[in-house]
């Protein structure tokens, strides 16, 4: 009996090796940010246009229920990588932390904040973006964040101990705005005839206010180009908002930028203001969940709605 259960913790110690003690298929380091020498990647995911949330302050579990909301921190959009390494069992967590904190300092990255295990209730935090992993543990770890000279390469990392050796998690955001293909005239006029309507994103407003950005032009063209080109259909342009924000300061702003899209579209590309009609909902006609910044950044949208 004892011989056959020898074999089995064997057999178990054999088989976490195997599954654990190489990177896992697909995964790569990123060019920013190396590995520890001899971790392996447990975990890797890697998203065009996400957020992350970076933190600015302690997370502490003695502030009640709400503590991980409480603490101090920013989602960031992006381009957003999260890589889970192991590293070898005979360093500690410290020395793994120290070794990525003067890198980032070597790299020239800004530290943002620091903390460990006394200011730290870590893995409350970061299950939210990384999966439970056999073997976190809640003894002292350690967190920076960071970014570059540019601002646009936000970094965090952590580092906590684990049943095979410290465990890194780190997040990388590259600031951008998400891709959104350019509609055509054609476009438009397709999605009216078959739904009645269309959501446009390349029509661009400054955070919080209702002026139509320069970077616009390629889609208002191509809307003043549906219309010239259909001198018949008369629309509606509805304004739209997530629900960040009070709900009537909200409508007021999704109405304005309907109002300044009909504006520009008469008074720079001489569509008849006869044609159109301006309104805002406000965020009362999402189109995704308001959850999430992509989310978000969906419900934030201009409309053209066949009148």
């Amino acid at each position: 009996m004892k011989n056959k259960i020898f074999k089995l913790i064997l057999y178990i110690t054999f088989l976490h090796f195997f599954l654990y003690a190489q990177d896992i298929p697909g995964s790569k380091d990123h060019p920013i940010i190396s590995r520890y020498p001899d971790s392996y990647i447990y975990y890797y995911d890697q998203k065009e246009f996400d957020e992350f949330e970076i933190l600015f302050g302690p997370v502490k579990i003695y502030q009640g229920e709400d503590y991980v909301k409480r603490a101090k921190k920013e989602k960031i959009e992006g381009k957003v990588t999260k890589i889970g390494y192991e590293a070898p069992k005979n360093r500690s967590v410290f020395e793994v932390f120290k070794n990525y904190e003067e890198a980032l300092k070597k790299a020239n990255f800004n530290i943002l904040y620091i903390a460990n295990g006394k200011d730290l209730s870590i893995s409350d935090f970061l299950s939210t973006y990384f999966p439970l992993r056999p073997g976190w543990s809640e003894g002292k770890s350690f967190y920076l964040s960071a970014k570059d000279k540019t601002g646009n390469v936000i970094i965090s990392v952590c580092v906590m101990p684990g049943w095979g050796g410290p465990v890194i998690l780190l997040g990388i955001v590259e600031k951008k705005e998400m891709e959104i293909e350019l509609i055509t005239a054609k476009d438009i006029y397709e999605k009216l005839k078959t739904e009645g309507h269309i959501a446009i994103y390349g029509i661009y407003f400054d955070f919080d206010k209702a002026d139509i950005k320069p970077e616009s032009e390629p889609t208002l063209k191509e809307i003043a180009r549906f219309l010239r080109e259909n001198p018949e259909i008369r629309v509606y342009i509805v304004g739209h908002t997530d629900n960040v924000g009070k709900l009537d300061y909200n409508m007021e702003l999704s109405r304005k930028r309907a109002e300044n899209v009909v504006k520009e579209l008469v008074n720079k590309y001489g569509i008849s203001k006869e044609r159109l009609k301006a309104f805002g909902v406000g965020p009362l006609a999402p189109v995704s969940s308001n959850d999430t910044e992509e989310g978000r950044a969906k419900n934030r949208r201009v409309e053209i709605v066949k009148e």
